[in-house]
């Protein structure tokens, strides 16, 4: 697939080559002038037939120059605004492949709880939240995450009781798999010693057998179901949040999860008003699989807003111990996770995307259930042969790929998956991973290296909420392997780094191919759309630690600036 991938950029970037473009005639400037020219700092171009330009012209939302100074000039006009760099960096706009916009609003307009350090804090948190709370209400957080607290366990429904026991207290963690409780929100939800978890969900108890307030994947519906959806105009508030939080971090583009089918038409809808910086390529809950199967791909907003994927589920996350596994959690022994997919339902669902062009994309963490997807795909592609599908290369997508067993890594390029990996999901997890699977199954953990070897593409992205959402922490990420702190042992395998190039290709190229956008994003050349990111220091060549420090300033979206530093 990367000997295709390079064979097709080299053939467009040649065929689009700056020699290509209009010459001078009598000296006079090419009719028309270019909109926009940026020079005056290192542009990398992603491509690799001219890795870097010294200029880019721009005429509407298309790049019609990459080359050196000299043959930008032809393209100044009287109303060309020019952009001088000064030193700062630009890239083809960077592309979050892994995010879910409306927890990305949703975190600026609620209780984020990233920063909590310890249960301790926590309780000091909820003791001021809960004074901004009426009686009875509710106080709702998201964001916890305790693999690095002092106590070195989950909170409970004990320690939030002691805060706020006249209020329901619900704590989602960070990954979004699990959520803890305080005893007014149980009982409100139902949730006793007697009541048994759904499938692919888990109630944890004490040793009396009480629930602790811990429910993970399934079992939080009652839970959920107490604080309502967000609707309206404050629903499309935090979707236009979200997306002004990522055009303000460097990012041009995200692939939103898990999408509600009933949202599209407001994402579409803010595209078409002006309020959503960013492009977006939805992948819709699997509801939503019948309606998208009657039009894919669907476009709004002159290719702003693209619909043609659903995200579905294989298991959980490894942090709540839902992920699921080959052999049982090495810190809780007889717990293998949880599978959240019935093998029927899911492949009777990927012979329709098939034959109907869409594109599934599902969440696979621990090796289990890696290996299941690859099985249930393997299974689904012999079903449909390429000339009974819609797409022939179907492109399907296996979000996060973190925990895979090394035998089955090849198997990626044979059938054509395409990993979409978070970086700093490994500079997080690895803190704690070794204590939940042992060193043996670390080799096959966020394998970057063996991966890309292996002849596939990585679609990179960050999952925020879940995560920061910072292009800097997962390209930073990506080359260092190290924690924000430094850190780096041998269980975090090293060797699984990948290159700056490479580490580009994950924010640019790559998630144009992985979203088939590939003629259009990803590379600053020719013909392509005038997606750029502009960042204050140049993270192809300064020192490692040094990338988390650089600042964006600018993003640019169609030729038009979407976003700027003050």
């Amino acid at each position: 697939m990367r000997a295709i991938l390079i064979a097709a950029a080299a053939g467009l970037a040649a065929a689009c080559s700056p020699q290509a473009g209009p010459e001078p005639e009598n000296g006079l400037t090419v009719e028309p002038a270019a909109t926009l020219i940026i020079s005056g700092g290192p542009i990398h171009t992603a491509d690799d037939a001219a890795p870097m330009v010294e200029a880019v012209a721009v005429r509407g939302d298309r790049i019609v120059y990459a080359g050196d100074m000299a043959g930008v000039d032809s393209y100044r006009g009287p109303d060309t605004r020019v952009i001088d760099l000064d030193g700062a960096a630009m890239y083809p706009g960077f592309t979050d492949s892994h995010v879910h916009v409306l927890g990305v609003g949703q975190r600026e307009l609620t209780h984020d709880l990233s920063g909590i350090e310890s249960i301790q804090d926590l309780q000091a948190w909820l003791y001021v939240a809960a004074e901004g709370v009426d009686i009875g209400g509710v106080v709702f957080g998201r964001g916890w995450i305790e693999t690095h607290w002092p106590e070195g366990r989950f909170p409970n429904r004990d320690d939030l009781d002691a805060i706020a026991p006249d209020r329901q207290v619900i704590l989602v963690r960070a990954d979004g798999h699990a959520l803890v409780a305080n005893s007014a929100a149980l009982e409100a939800a139902g949730i006793t010693a007697e009541s048994t978890p759904p499938d692919g969900g888990e109630i944890l108890r004490d040793e009396d057998g009480e629930p602790t307030g811990m429910l993970i994947d399934a079992a939080m519906g009652p839970i959920y179901a107490l604080l309502g959806d967000m609707t309206g105009e404050q629903r499309a508030d935090a979707y236009a949040t979200g997306a002004e939080v990522m055009a303000s971090m460097g990012w041009t583009g995200a692939h939103d999860m898990s999408v509600p089918w009933s949202d599209v038409d407001m994402i579409e809808g803010l595209a078409e008003e002006g309020r959503l910086p960013v492009r977006a390529y939805i992948s819709v809950n699997p509801d939503g699989l019948a309606e998208l199967a009657q039009q894919t791909p669907r476009i709004a907003a002159e290719g702003r807003v693209i619909t043609r994927a659903v995200k579905m589920y294989m298991d959980g996350a490894l942090g709540s111990r839902g992920a699921a596994l080959l052999e049982p959690y090495s810190d809780d022994g007889g717990n293998v996770g949880l599978v959240l997919s019935d093998e029927d339902e899911t492949l009777s669902a990927m012979v329709s995307a098939l034959q109907n062009g869409v594109q599934l994309n599902i969440h696979a963490i621990g090796d289990r259930g890696n290996r299941m997807l690859l099985d249930w795909i393997e299974e689904a592609l012999a079903a449909v042969p390429p000339e009974d599908r819609a797409v022939a290369d179907p492109r399907w997508r296996d979000e996060h790929t973190q925990i895979v067993d090394p035998d089955d890594i090849p198997r990626f390029a044979e059938l054509g998956v395409i990993p979409s990996m978070q970086p700093s999901h490994a500079i997080g997890d690895l803190f704690f991973a070794p204590d939940r699977l042992g060193s043996d199954r670390l080799d096959g953990a966020y394998a970057w290296r063996t991966l890309i070897d292996s002849g596939v593409v990585i679609a990179g992205g960050s999952d925020a909420p879940v995560e920061r959402g910072d292009p800097r922490i997962e390209f930073y990420a990506a080359v260092a392997r190290r924690g924000l702190d430094g850190t780096q042992t041998e269980d975090w395998n090293p060797d699984q780094a990948v290159t700056r190039q490479e580490a580009l290709r994950m924010f640019t190229a790559w998630p144009a191919y992985a979203s088939f956008r590939e003629d259009e994003l990803g590379r600053i050349a020719v013909g392509l759309r005038a997606d750029f990111t502009v960042l204050s220091e140049d993270i192809m060549t300064i020192p490692e630690a040094d990338i988390l420090t650089v600042e964006p300033v600018m993003t640019i979206l169609d030729g038009v600036v979407a976003w700027e530093r003050e």
